[in-house]
């Protein structure tokens, strides 16, 4: 069994678990009296919404959003594509799009939300008084302020006309279903791409907690409005909502154990540490490095030949000139430091929807002699470390895992291969 090759049919099979076509079969609605609007919103949204369109035998409207390069060929939607993970004009007119679908509608009329990772940044709708400038600065701020994926979107979804349960209840009265795909630890659904369809509990004073709580630096407009009573999202309680349904029909969890399934069909045990797993990238990946050490050098608590599989969401806190990579890859090189001079560890850290982070790959593989073949061309690991510069550190390599946009989008997908000592 060469390790690369069976990680790599591992990461497969996540993503295979999480298939639109099989995410949706079984769990679509009955068929309203009046229209079916669609919207579908995220990295994986066309593909959703095609399988939709396989799978629904009425007529549909409606509008698909999705980041560039990520479109898949529907028969009655449109597709636009917009920028992620920074939100441009492209998407401030797929906003108004998705609002102009589900507009005039009937109590017999019949809304399908298919959403997936992403649609934080495809949507930018920013509130009166604000601009399409001001959500840029406020990702940015977001995304380079180390925060988790839950107060990210607890703040983003204050800054908008669209998130946080909006959308839906600029469709009522009609139904709203949301078939939600989980790109986020907990798979709570109001936090996949910021709950356009789907209210929560958290509120602009929680938000203006968390702010202070991390010392997140947000632009002064920002932080005006959300100090505002009029940013307040709407909360699950109001009625608008009370004819709606939320289901998630692919997550993390499932994909992994699907994963599991297929190594331990090859004679391999699996374990799952956890579905949810987040923190400092690098820092996440020495732990799972010292875990796997244990396994290899003293049999504990897992007995080799075994696959350590995690998911979950990572963040990356970036200094002020960073280099190339995302979380994984950021992930890989605290493992690669944690195992250096360990034989018999082999591992893949790949994003299930094929982009880590801005660049062109998933991941990466990494094993015990990462650092010192890097050292043999010349390049000191730790100084790609330094750098905040992981893609660069396997780029040369040649270890970067590449396998495209997947159309879907479950999270981050982590596999340790052990074998026994020599």
């Amino acid at each position: 069994m060469e390790p690369r090759r069976f990680l790599t049919e591992l990461f497969e099979e996540a993503v295979a678990a999480a298939d639109p076509l099989k995410a949706l079969e079984g769990v679509l609605p009955d068929r309203p009296k009046g229209r079916t609007v669609v919207v579908a919103l995220g990295k994986g949204a066309a593909q959703l919404a095609a399988a939709f369109e396989t799978l629904w035998d009425a007529p549909v409207e409606g509008v698909v959003v999705t980041r560039y390069g990520y479109a898949a060929p529907c028969r009655h939607l449109p597709v636009i594509e917009a920028s992620h993970p920074v939100p441009d004009a492209a998407g401030m007119g797929a906003s108004a799009a998705v609002m102009q679908a589900v507009s005039g509608l009937t109590a017999d009329d019949l809304v399908v939300a298919l959403v997936c990772g992403g649609g934080s940044a495809l949507l930018p709708a920013p509130p009166k008084g604000l601009t399409l400038e001001d959500e840029q600065a406020l990702n940015r701020a977001l995304l380079a302020s180390g925060a988790p994926i839950g107060v990210m979107n607890a703040i983003r979804k204050h800054v908008s006309t669209i998130k946080g349960g909006r959308l839906a209840a600029a469709a009522f009265p009609a139904r709203v279903v949301s078939l939600v795909v989980s790109d986020v630890p907990g798979d709570d659904p109001a936090q996949v791409a910021s709950g356009p369809t789907v209210p929560d509990k958290v509120t602009r004073l929680d938000a203006l907690a968390m702010i202070e709580a991390r010392n997140i630096e947000l632009p002064e407009r920002i932080m005006t409005h959300i100090s505002s009573e009029d940013c307040a999202a709407p909360l699950p309680s109001d009625l608008v909502f009370a004819r709606n349904e939320v289901r998630v029909v692919a997550s993390a969890r499932l994909s992994l154990e699907a994963a599991a399934a297929r190594a331990e069909s090859q004679g391999i045990a699996a374990a799952i540490l956890s579905d949810a797993i987040e923190g400092e990238a690098h820092d996440v990946g020495r732990v799972h490095a010292a875990l796997a050490r244990e396994v290899a050098l003293r049999g504990r608590p897992f007995t080799a030949p075994v696959v350590i599989l995690s998911g979950g969401e990572t963040t990356v806190t970036l200094g002020a000139k960073p280099g190339r990579g995302g979380r994984n890859t950021a992930f890989l090189m605290g493992l690669a430091e944690g195992l250096e001079g360990v034989n018999g560890i082999t591992a893949l850290a790949a994003d299930t929807d094929g982009i880590d982070g801005t660049e062109d790959n998933a991941g990466a593989f990494v094993d015990g002699g990462s650092f010192d073949r890097m050292r043999g061309l010349g390049h000191d690991p730790m100084g790609f470390v330094q750098r905040q510069d992981p893609y660069s550190a396997f780029e040369v390599l040649g270890d970067i895992y590449a396998p495209g946009p997947t159309g879907t989008n479950v999270n981050d997908f982590r596999a340790i291969l052990i074998k026994p000592q020599a």
